[in-house]
């Protein structure tokens, strides 16, 4: 009796057998392929036509793609945008305190160089802040009684007379500028010696020359230093320098406007003038050419004209 193989196994057989042949005709192609490049127009043919086809594929993706790198780009130039503007805002903060800082320092080198110049001791003080009063004109300073500080020493800086000490504290002390009103400072014109009292008249308002009668010798572009007869401000200090006359010949007065020397509201750094005529040693004279005009080198001045100012 004789036993037949299995229908699988008889089936199995052939599919096998086919397998090897697909696999061995597909390796000779490989080789041949590989060898002599004999499929190269073939499949430089199907990627023609498959090309097309790609890049409908691929449209989704690229503008996806396209799209995310536009929104990146444009949220990076913009906080890079805003990065610069602040950037810029600091540079020019810096700029501005670098320039600031370089005319601190100037006017502090000028207040050394008068120190130098007086013969009695001064003391360097900083403008603190303004009262908030509208009506008179003054500045509180950080110095005071504990720093020898007296009532009625004069404020100055290099260009000439500020104003005086009117109230003291242990560490801070209260300044009547020059254009406060009512404050008076005894004066005499450099280029004749003629004396007299300038007044404030307010904020903002030129200074005047009070009680002169109409013949008195004066002259726009006169400049006007301390006498010192008072014994409060020292000799030879500029103080203001005569804008306008109007004389009046009826009234036989004259109504003389200066304005102050020195910029009462400019800088931060003066100097206390410590002078006390009972112990210091005389201030010096001012200095005159031969034609009688004052000299460049008194002590409170900044070049000024002496005169043709209007």
């Amino acid at each position: 009796m004789q036993h037949s193989a299995p229908p699988l196994f008889r089936q199995g057989i052939p599919a096998l057998l086919k397998l090897i042949v697909c696999l061995s005709i597909s390796i000779a192609l490989m080789l041949i392929d590989f060898r002599f490049k004999a499929l190269d127009p073939i499949r430089s043919n199907v990627n023609w036509i498959l090309r097309p086809l790609e890049y409908v594929m691929m449209a989704p993706r690229n503008a996806f793609e396209a799209l995310s790198d536009y929104f990146t780009t444009r949220a990076t130039l913009d906080q890079e945008n805003q990065i610069m503007k602040v950037r810029q805002a600091e540079l020019s903060l810096l700029a501005n305190q670098s320039e600031f800082l370089m005319v601190e320092n100037q006017n502090l080198r000028e207040l050394m160089a008068l120190q130098k110049q007086v013969p009695f001791k001064t003391l360097p003080v900083e403008i603190l802040f303004n009262p908030p009063n509208p009506i008179s004109q003054r500045i509180v300073i950080n110095r005071g009684s504990n720093d020898g500080l007296k009532l009625g020493n004069p404020i100055a800086n290099d260009a000439g007379i500020l104003g005086q000490v009117v109230r003291l504290y242990e560490r801070s002390a209260e300044v009547s500028l020059l254009e406060d009103r009512d404050f008076a400072v005894p004066v005499q014109v450099a280029r004749n010696g003629l004396r007299a009292a300038v007044f404030g008249t307010g904020r903002g308002n030129p200074l005047e020359l009070r009680y002169l009668p109409v013949a008195s010798d004066l002259e726009v572009g006169d400049i006007l230093l301390t006498s010192g007869i008072d014994g409060v401000y020292p000799p030879g200090f500029a103080v203001a320098v005569i804008s306008k006359i109007e004389r009046n010949i009826d009234k036989n007065s004259s109504n003389v406007f200066c304005v102050p020397v020195a910029a009462v509201n400019r800088y931060r750094q003066a100097l206390a003038l410590l002078y006390d005529p009972q112990f210091d040693a005389k201030a010096p004279t001012l200095n005159k050419s031969a034609n009688g005009a004052p000299l460049t080198n008194t002590p409170g001045r900044r070049q000024t004209r002496s005169r043709g100012m209007q």
